[in-house]
Protein backbone atom coordinates (compact mmCIF):
# COMPACT_ATOMS: atom_id res chain seq x y z
CA UNK A 1 0.00 0.00 0.00
CA UNK A 2 2.90 2.31 0.78
CA UNK A 3 4.27 1.93 -2.75
CA UNK A 4 0.86 2.75 -4.20
CA UNK A 5 0.58 5.94 -2.15
CA UNK A 6 4.12 6.94 -3.11
CA UNK A 7 3.34 6.37 -6.79
CA UNK A 8 0.13 8.42 -6.61
CA UNK A 9 1.85 11.30 -4.80
CA UNK A 10 4.76 11.27 -7.27
CA UNK A 11 2.35 11.21 -10.22
CA UNK A 12 0.38 14.13 -8.77
CA UNK A 13 3.56 16.16 -8.28
CA UNK A 14 4.60 15.38 -11.86
CA UNK A 15 1.21 16.42 -13.23
CA UNK A 16 1.47 19.70 -11.28
CA UNK A 17 4.94 20.21 -12.74
CA UNK A 18 3.66 19.46 -16.26
CA UNK A 19 0.89 22.05 -15.87
CA UNK A 20 3.32 24.62 -14.50
CA UNK A 21 5.88 24.08 -17.27
CA UNK A 22 3.14 23.98 -19.91
CA UNK A 23 1.74 27.31 -18.73
CA UNK A 24 5.22 28.85 -18.92
CA UNK A 25 5.60 27.51 -22.44
CA UNK A 26 2.28 29.05 -23.45
CA UNK A 27 3.32 32.38 -21.90
CA UNK A 28 6.49 32.34 -23.98
CA UNK A 29 4.51 31.56 -27.15
CA UNK A 30 2.02 34.39 -26.41
CA UNK A 31 4.90 36.85 -26.13
CA UNK A 32 5.17 36.55 -29.90
CA UNK A 33 8.84 37.04 -30.79
CA UNK A 34 10.68 34.40 -32.80
CA UNK A 35 12.95 33.58 -29.89
CA UNK A 36 10.20 33.27 -27.26
CA UNK A 37 7.95 31.23 -29.56
CA UNK A 38 10.85 28.87 -30.25
CA UNK A 39 11.59 28.51 -26.54
CA UNK A 40 7.89 28.15 -25.78
CA UNK A 41 7.51 25.25 -28.21
CA UNK A 42 10.67 23.64 -26.81
CA UNK A 43 9.33 24.01 -23.26
CA UNK A 44 5.98 22.46 -24.26
CA UNK A 45 7.78 19.35 -25.50
CA UNK A 46 8.92 18.50 -21.97
CA UNK A 47 5.43 18.05 -20.48
CA UNK A 48 4.34 16.04 -23.53
CA UNK A 49 7.24 13.62 -23.06
CA UNK A 50 6.59 13.52 -19.31
CA UNK A 51 2.89 12.76 -19.73
CA UNK A 52 3.70 9.98 -22.21
CA UNK A 53 6.30 8.50 -19.84
CA UNK A 54 3.92 8.67 -16.87
CA UNK A 55 1.12 7.07 -18.92
CA UNK A 56 3.34 4.19 -20.11
CA UNK A 57 4.59 3.52 -16.58
CA UNK A 58 1.07 3.61 -15.17
CA UNK A 59 -0.07 1.11 -17.82
CA UNK A 60 2.88 -1.15 -16.98
CA UNK A 61 2.12 -1.05 -13.26
CA UNK A 62 -1.60 -1.72 -13.81
CA UNK A 63 -0.89 -4.69 -16.10
CA UNK A 64 1.72 -6.13 -13.73
CA UNK A 65 -0.70 -5.78 -10.80
CA UNK A 66 -3.44 -7.50 -12.85
CA UNK A 67 -1.08 -10.41 -13.51
CA UNK A 68 -0.20 -10.55 -9.81
CA UNK A 69 -3.89 -10.66 -8.88
CA UNK A 70 -4.57 -13.42 -11.40
CA UNK A 71 -1.57 -15.43 -10.23
CA UNK A 72 -2.62 -14.90 -6.61
CA UNK A 73 -6.12 -16.19 -7.40
CA UNK A 74 -4.52 -19.31 -8.88
CA UNK A 75 -2.28 -19.72 -5.83
CA UNK A 76 0.85 -19.29 -7.93
CA UNK A 77 2.44 -16.18 -6.46
CA UNK A 78 5.98 -16.79 -5.23
CA UNK A 79 6.22 -16.94 -1.45
CA UNK A 80 8.45 -14.27 0.09
CA UNK A 81 10.41 -16.43 2.52
CA UNK A 82 13.89 -15.24 1.59
CA UNK A 83 16.49 -14.63 4.28
CA UNK A 84 16.95 -10.96 5.10
CA UNK A 85 19.77 -8.88 6.46
CA UNK A 86 19.31 -7.09 9.80
CA UNK A 87 18.35 -3.95 7.86
CA UNK A 88 15.50 -5.84 6.16
CA UNK A 89 17.01 -6.20 2.69
CA UNK A 90 16.87 -9.56 0.97
CA UNK A 91 20.07 -11.57 1.38
CA UNK A 92 21.86 -11.67 -1.98
CA UNK A 93 22.84 -15.37 -1.74
CA UNK A 94 19.26 -16.39 -0.94
CA UNK A 95 17.96 -14.32 -3.86
CA UNK A 96 20.52 -15.87 -6.22
CA UNK A 97 19.49 -19.39 -5.15
CA UNK A 98 15.83 -18.68 -5.86
CA UNK A 99 16.79 -16.94 -9.09
CA UNK A 100 18.51 -20.10 -10.36
CA UNK A 101 15.32 -22.08 -9.75
CA UNK A 102 13.12 -19.44 -11.45
CA UNK A 103 15.46 -19.24 -14.44
CA UNK A 104 15.24 -23.00 -14.89
CA UNK A 105 11.43 -22.87 -14.71
CA UNK A 106 11.40 -20.15 -17.38
CA UNK A 107 13.77 -22.11 -19.62
CA UNK A 108 11.53 -25.19 -19.25
CA UNK A 109 8.37 -23.20 -20.14
CA UNK A 110 9.46 -20.17 -22.21
CA UNK A 111 5.89 -19.40 -23.34
CA UNK A 112 4.35 -19.40 -19.85
CA UNK A 113 3.67 -15.91 -18.56
CA UNK A 114 3.54 -17.25 -15.00
CA UNK A 115 7.15 -18.41 -15.19
CA UNK A 116 8.22 -15.03 -16.58
CA UNK A 117 6.31 -13.24 -13.80
CA UNK A 118 8.06 -15.31 -11.14
CA UNK A 119 11.40 -14.71 -12.90
CA UNK A 120 10.72 -10.96 -12.79
CA UNK A 121 10.13 -11.20 -9.04
CA UNK A 122 13.39 -13.15 -8.67
CA UNK A 123 15.27 -10.49 -10.65
CA UNK A 124 13.77 -7.78 -8.42
CA UNK A 125 14.73 -9.71 -5.30
CA UNK A 126 18.27 -9.94 -6.67
CA UNK A 127 18.21 -6.13 -7.17
CA UNK A 128 18.40 -6.34 -10.97
CA UNK A 129 15.61 -3.90 -11.82
CA UNK A 130 16.25 -3.52 -15.58
CA UNK A 131 16.04 -7.29 -16.14
CA UNK A 132 13.08 -7.53 -13.77
CA UNK A 133 11.24 -4.98 -15.88
CA UNK A 134 12.08 -6.79 -19.13
CA UNK A 135 10.93 -10.12 -17.70
CA UNK A 136 7.68 -8.52 -16.51
CA UNK A 137 7.15 -6.96 -19.93
CA UNK A 138 7.62 -10.43 -21.44
CA UNK A 139 5.07 -11.87 -18.99
CA UNK A 140 2.59 -9.13 -19.90
CA UNK A 141 3.14 -9.71 -23.63
CA UNK A 142 2.67 -13.47 -23.26
CA UNK A 143 -0.49 -12.97 -21.20
CA UNK A 144 -1.92 -10.54 -23.74
CA UNK A 145 -1.12 -12.91 -26.62
CA UNK A 146 -3.40 -15.50 -25.05
CA UNK A 147 -1.10 -18.00 -23.41
CA UNK A 148 -3.15 -17.79 -20.25
CA UNK A 149 -3.85 -21.52 -19.85
CA UNK A 150 -1.69 -23.18 -17.20
CA UNK A 151 1.20 -25.18 -18.65
CA UNK A 152 0.72 -28.91 -19.23
CA UNK A 153 1.94 -31.16 -16.41
CA UNK A 154 5.50 -32.42 -16.98
CA UNK A 155 4.28 -36.05 -17.12
CA UNK A 156 2.55 -35.45 -20.46
CA UNK A 157 4.80 -35.85 -23.49
CA UNK A 158 5.41 -32.62 -25.34
CA UNK A 159 4.64 -32.60 -29.07
CA UNK A 160 7.86 -32.97 -31.02
CA UNK A 161 8.76 -30.52 -33.71
CA UNK A 162 11.71 -30.30 -36.07
CA UNK A 163 11.67 -26.50 -35.85
CA UNK A 164 13.86 -24.83 -33.20
CA UNK A 165 12.12 -22.97 -30.43
CA UNK A 166 11.96 -19.22 -31.00
CA UNK A 167 14.41 -17.27 -28.93
CA UNK A 168 12.94 -14.92 -26.39
CA UNK A 169 13.82 -11.22 -26.43
CA UNK A 170 14.65 -11.23 -22.74
CA UNK A 171 16.54 -14.49 -22.34
CA UNK A 172 17.11 -15.34 -18.69
CA UNK A 173 20.58 -14.79 -17.35
CA UNK A 174 22.03 -14.55 -13.93
CA UNK A 175 21.33 -11.31 -12.04
CA UNK A 176 24.97 -10.94 -11.18
CA UNK A 177 25.85 -10.93 -14.89
CA UNK A 178 27.73 -14.23 -14.78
Amino acid sequence: MRAKITYIVTAAVLVFYFVLVGSRGLMLIRHGTLLTVTFGVAVLILPVIGVWFLWKNTQFVRRANALAAELDAEGGLPVDDLARTPSGRIDRDAADAVFTQRRQETEDAPDDWRAWFRLAVAYQDARDTPRARKAMQRAIALHRSGSSAPPAPPSEPAPSSSEPAPSSPAAPSSPSGA
